[in-house]
């Protein structure tokens, strides 16, 4: 081939040149579309922004043994924790966007804490690309079971009889089951006292313990302690029933019908990665989210499989967003 730098102002030279400079140009995305037709070639990253054993780590868990089959690759969860999530976010934005390294997310971590944050968070949500959300988790009020209260109604009329006295733990300030608890109060009129946790871990503790009254988070750690007695769940904050727990009432049923805690659970690459990647991803997981075994496992954590592709997932991160910003506004939560 003439190489566009050796051409000579001839006519023929002229049009060997633009077919030449054509071909060079057409190089790198001929090649990025192969790339991407042939992916992946080796191991895929799955970065957990939690500890194991918590529901993020349980979905990248669930989603990484039938992805990787799909793929045909092996899907390594790597949990790195810390920093309200920034740690995990921070090495999946600094990582090469391939479709080798990705971010199994949690609402929380994506949604609340850039809003309560003090400081400017170290990454933006700019900065990742939404592939596929897989599961949804709503928020349950526990409370402990020698409390008088057996129903969302009983809570809220205790609550406003007892002032303050009522107390609720969180796994820290700034943490979803804080906006959490804090958008309870704006909307049904009371007062609780917040305790912040370092976890979901120890505040469930200090609840089975009675040092606590009640609590918010999603339902896999509490139903064994539910289903022996020493917890109640009073109500589920989805817009629908669990199906795992399907005696026990939506808050809107409970009369607070904008009361939606509901948490998400979604993958997120790097920015910038190409959209055949995306694709190829988001197309394998949405097999694996609608298979029988991944949605009974969902059922048995107490979540639901919810498949979003990246502009639905990317819409309703927007509307979360929104909703979430309105009560940290209203409540002045902050984090640590």
């Amino acid at each position: 081939m003439t190489s566009p730098y050796t051409c000579r102002f001839s006519r023929r030279a002229i049009a060997t040149c633009a077919l030449g400079a054509m071909a060079l140009a057409l190089a790198v995305p001929l090649h990025a579309q192969s790339a991407a037709g042939s992916y992946p070639t080796r191991p895929v990253m799955l970065m957990v922004p939690t500890a194991a054993g918590g529901t993020t780590d349980i979905a990248a868990r669930m989603l990484g043994v039938q992805l990787g089959t799909a793929l045909g690759q092996t899907i390594v969860v790597d949990n790195k924790g810390g920093a309200n999530g920034a740690i995990a976010a921070m090495a999946v934005k600094r990582a090469e966007p391939d479709g080798y390294t990705l971010l199994m997310q949690y609402s929380g971590y994506h949604v609340i804490t850039p809003l309560v944050s003090k400081q400017p968070p170290q990454w933006q949500m700019s900065d990742l690309t939404p592939v596929a959300n897989v599961l949804s988790a709503p928020q349950i009020v526990v409370i402990r079971a020698d409390l008088p209260i057996r129903n969302m109604a009983e809570l809220v009329a205790y609550a406003k009889a007892h002032p303050g006295k009522l107390n609720y733990a969180s796994s820290g300030n700034g943490s979803l089951q804080h906006a959490t608890g804090a958008m309870l109060e704006q909307q049904a009129g009371i007062k609780l006292t917040h305790v912040p946790y370092k976890g979901t871990g120890p505040a469930l503790q200090d609840l089975l313990g009675g040092t606590v009254d009640l609590t918010f988070g999603t339902a896999p750690p509490f139903v064994p302690h539910i289903q022996s007695g020493k917890l109640r769940v009073l109500a589920t904050t989805g817009k629908t029933r669990l199906p795992s727990l399907p005696d026990v009432p939506t808050t809107a049923e409970a009369g607070l019908p904008k009361l939606d805690a509901t948490s998400w659970f979604g993958v997120f690459a790097p920015a910038k990665t190409p959209k055949p990647i995306i694709d190829k991803l988001t197309t394998e997981i949405a097999k694996v989210v609608a298979s029988p075994s991944f949605r009974q496992k969902a059922l048995e954590q107490g979540a639901v499989a919810d498949y979003m592709a990246p502009q639905q997932f990317a819409d309703a991160i927007k509307v979360q967003t929104a909703q979430w910003a309105d009560v940290v506004k209203a409540t002045g939560i902050e984090a640590d």
